[in-house]
């Protein structure tokens, strides 16, 4: 279902439906109140069914909605075309001045309207405060090309499909009663204003002021638009040094606490680059790191030497594989933390796509003879060694005082991380 505003908010047209199997009944309380005040209306009620028919076979063209009218061409049973029009009585500019101050003065409403709802206690207030919003009995007026001067097949036909319309969006309801969607929230969005203004109340002292969220959310459309992004920052601020003529509390490490606020700006700095970055929509944060995690990208960024002993002292003292483990991070963060303790074995298909890269990667007999060990493939002769993560990728490693030590960053190519670390170590020796 499409429709389109053709004059600046005054009409709507709205394509010719397909034809409807089964019941045609609307589904909205205000659709069925509708199709209830034909009823009501029409004389004839065999004309009522006849105008269901046509209308579920498709007979219904374009409609045309406009204040106080809704018009279309419908076919009759021969094909012969008629224009219908159903005429609605408009709502006065007193009505309007109420119904708005009804709904702005209530968040619901406004949330309502703006999900195209109308709840049923919107219409049981605008009728307690006077409005009629929904058509009743003789409201709709009929007036056909077929010569009726009652409802006919076309016109009932035309206010079922437009029970349709109602179904998905009660505005050309609003819009038959004399108003567009645009100037109706417009029109609301100054009186909510106002209102919410002329209903703030002085702060007492000691205290401020609010509003509750509920309104706010409620009201949502009515707040402006955001203002534009700030600029990328270049670098982080270095945050306020924290010592000063007072002795800090007992407990408290102002160089620990002032490591901390340089990292917290840092990452700040960071997050609000890929948050700027053109795309970041469709770029999803990193996962939450783990505890140790935490502490190994810590002591990775340079803390200073009684930081680094507190983050070692953290983590059971043990100072060596907290230095392997700072050294993975340097290479590749997270991801080559978890090769560097994480030993797996590959399962049939990440085994076979391994095999495969590795066939590929040397040509005849240049390719070195690498021993197997789960997801680790020695190099014989060397002290070089591939190490396969579990997203594809491969990480050099090298054998130094014997243990195998993170050597450089991972690369799609076995034969690119192999050849960089063998050149290393020849160059090392």
């Amino acid at each position: 279902m499409t429709g389109h505003d053709a004059t600046g908010g005054t009409e709507r047209i709205f394509a010719a439906l397909p034809p409807e199997r089964g019941q045609a009944a609307a589904r909205s309380w205000w659709g069925r109140a509708w199709l209830k005040a034909l009823e009501d209306t029409a004389l004839d009620g065999q004309q009522v069914k006849a105008g269901r028919r046509h209308a579920r076979a498709g007979a219904v063209g374009a409609v045309s909605v406009r204040p106080g009218r809704i018009t279309a061409l419908v076919r009759d049973h021969d094909g012969t075309p008629y224009r219908s029009d159903v005429m609605v009585q408009q709502l006065s500019a007193a009505d309007w001045d109420r119904l708005l101050d009804l709904v702005a003065d209530r968040a619901g409403h406004i949330a309502a309207l703006l999900d195209h709802d109308i709840p049923s206690h919107l219409a049981e207030d605008a009728l307690t405060a006077g409005v009629e919003l929904l058509p009743g009995i003789g409201d709709l007026e009929p007036e056909c090309g077929c010569g009726a001067w009652d409802h006919c097949p076309h016109t009932a036909a035309l206010c079922h499909q437009m029970a349709r319309l109602l179904d998905e969006d009660p505005f050309v309801l609003l819009l038959m009663r004399g108003r567009g969607e645009r100037e109706l929230l417009d029109e609301l969005q100054t009186r909510n204003a106002a209102h919410s203004k002329a209903h703030v109340p002085e702060p007492s002292a000691g205290t401020s002021s609010g509003i509750p969220a509920r309104e706010v959310f409620a009201a949502g459309f009515l707040i402006p638009p955001l203002p534009d992004p700030p600029p990328p920052v270049e670098a982080a601020a270095r945050p306020l040094v924290l010592s000063g003529d007072t002795a800090p509390a007992p407990g408290l490490d102002v160089e620990a606490l002032e490591f901390l606020a340089a990292d917290a700006a840092a990452r700040a700095r960071r997050l609000l680059a890929e948050a700027l970055a053109p795309g970041h929509e469709r770029s999803p944060m990193g996962d939450e790191l783990s505890l140790w995690q935490d502490t190994v990208r810590l002591a990775a960024s340079g803390p200073p030497a009684r930081v680094a002993a507190r983050l070692t002292a953290g983590c059971g003292g043990d100072r060596a594989r907290l230095a392997r483990a700072v050294r993975a991070w340097g290479y590749g963060g997270p991801a080559a933390l978890s090769v560097l303790e994480d030993e797996w074995t590959p399962g049939a298909e990440a085994l076979a796509r391994a095999g495969a890269q590795l066939a590929a990667a040397w040509e005849g007999d240049t390719a070195p003879v690498l021993r197997t060990s789960r997801n680790r493939w020695t190099a014989d002769g060397s002290d070089g060694q591939l190490r396969y993560g579990r997203d594809g990728r491969w990480w050099p490693y090298r054998k130094e005082g014997g243990r195998w030590q993170p050597a450089g960053p991972c690369e799609h190519d076995p034969a690119a991380a192999l050849a960089a670390l063998l050149t290393e170590g020849s160059q090392e020796s």
